[in-house]
Order: structure tokens, then C-alpha cells, then sequence
């Protein structure tokens, strides 16, 4: 009965006081916005500790970044380490090259000089055993033919005439065409052996083993002699160079 009765009280209070009714409602204001400031704080709360979580996440891909960065230098280390022992290694595998180019062009020097001693050898050895240089150099091939396996051991050089044309040195298995001369003022022997090559060449079908023997040769057209003979595949001995 005493709540009924305060109730009543308190509504006719409302009703009738006018201070009364301000200070309940700057009460009641107050209240809500103090549960306003806590729900604020509140969403401030979760704000802040998503924040946090966010700058957590942050620190966890800073690191990752840096953790990348780091293999990355590493491996441009490696790879200019690579780079470097591919450059040493290039280096040396040119200086082995020009070593060996140097080697062949001495071994090529030597087999040259060592044909034409043995050319001119030929020569004198010729006229001792009373035989042509051309006889000679015909019977010394097929011999050095034979020991190395290049023709059959029966098989023998011989001077031929095909279609008219002389062939100082020939032999049809393995197809071989040669010419041989005490001396060369010109290209002219060397154009004479590929107008025979060319003749054999179409007559057996296949392409010879050529050889130009020469016993003498000016200077002045030996080196381009030995340039033609390169280009057609010829095997050239020059003896002495005048």
C-alpha cells in the first residue's frame, strides 16, 4: 500500500511541481548519456583492440616483408657470386682457347715447313733412284696411303687419262684425283686439279679426296694458293717457297 501511495505521490509531482519534473528529467537525461558514454567507451574498447590487432598484423607482414628482403639480398649475393665464377670461368676457357689456337698455328707451321723439307727430300731422292719426282711422290703416298688405313693394301696410285684429260694421281676406291709439279708460277696447276675433280666428280658420281703436290712456288701466290686450296677442300704440299 505504502509503494501505491508513494507512486501516487510521486506522479502527482510530476503533475503539479515544475522543479520537481526538471530535476527527473535532467535525471533522466543524465543516465542516458552516461549509458551513451558507456556504450561509446565501449565501441572505443573494441576500436582500440582491433587497432592493436591491426598494428600486431602489421609488425607480422613488416617482418615477413623484411624476413623476403632478406632472401633476396641472399640470393643476389649468390647470384652475383654465379655471375662472377661464370666470368672466371669464361676467362679461362678463352684464355685455353687462344692458347690452343696459338698451338695449332704452330702445329700447322710445323707440318708445313716439316712437308716441304720432305718435298724437297722427294726431289733429291728422285733423281738418286733415277725415277721422276712425279714417280716418286705417286710410290710415296700410296705407301704412307696404306700405313695410315686410307686406301686398301693393295690399293696403288696411278697416273690415268680420263676423257682425254692426264691425271697424275688417281685412284677410283676411295676416289682419289691428285696432280703433281716441280713448279707453280700461277694458280694455273690448282685450276687444272679442280677442272679433273670436276671431270672424276661426274663421272663416278661422288666427290674425290684431292691433293696438289707442289715442289716450288713463288711467294707471291703461295699464300693465296693455300687460301684456294682451304675453300675446295684440297690438300696442298708446298715444298720450297721462292
Amino acid at each position: 500500500m505504502r509503494s501505491v501511495k508513494l507512486k501516487e505521490e510521486f506522479l502527482k509531482l510530476l503533475e503539479t511541481d515544475r522543479e520537481f519534473r526538471y530535476i527527473i528529467m535532467s535525471h533522466l537525461g543524465l543516465t542516458e548519456l552516461i549509458e551513451g558514454h558507456k556504450k561509446i567507451f565501449e565501441e572505443l574498447k573494441l576500436l582500440h583492440e582491433g587497432q592493436e590487432k591491426l598494428w600486431e598484423n602489421a609488425n607480422k607482414l613488416w617482418e615477413e616483408v623484411r624476413s623476403l628482403r632478406e632472401g633476396q639480398e641472399k640470393l643476389w649475393e649468390g647470384q652475383n657470386k654465379l655471375w662472377a665464377a661464370h666470368n672466371k670461368l669464361w676467362k679461362e676457357v678463352k684464355h685455353l682457347r687462344e692458347g690452343q689456337n696459338r698451338l695449332w698455328k704452330s702445329q700447322e707451321k710445323m707440318r708445313d715447313e716439316f712437308r716441304s723439307w720432305t718435298i724437297q727430300g722427294f726431289s733429291e731422292l728422285a733423281k738418286f733412284a733415277g725415277i721422276t719426282f712425279e714417280e716418286f711422290v705417286r710410290s710415296f703416298l700410296t705407301k704412307h696411303f696404306r700405313e695410315m688405313g686410307l686406301i686398301p693394301a693393295d690399293g696403288e696410285l696411278k697416273k690415268v687419262v680420263i676423257d682425254g684429260e692426264e691425271i697424275n694421281i688417281f685412284l677410283e676406291n676411295p676416289l682419289i684425283v691428285g696432280e703433281v709439279t716441280s713448279h707453280a708460277e700461277s694458280l694455273e696447276e690448282l685450276e687444272k686439279l679442280l677442272k679433273k675433280v670436276e671431270l672424276v666428280r661426274g663421272k663416278y658420281g661422288r666427290e674425290p679426296m684431292k691433293y696438289l703436290i707442289v715442289l716450288t712456288a713463288p711467294a707471291s701466290i703461295a699464300d693465296e694458293m693455300r687460301e684456294r686450296a682451304r675453300k675446295s677442300n684440297i690438300e696442298l704440299i708446298l715444298g720450297k717457297i721462292s
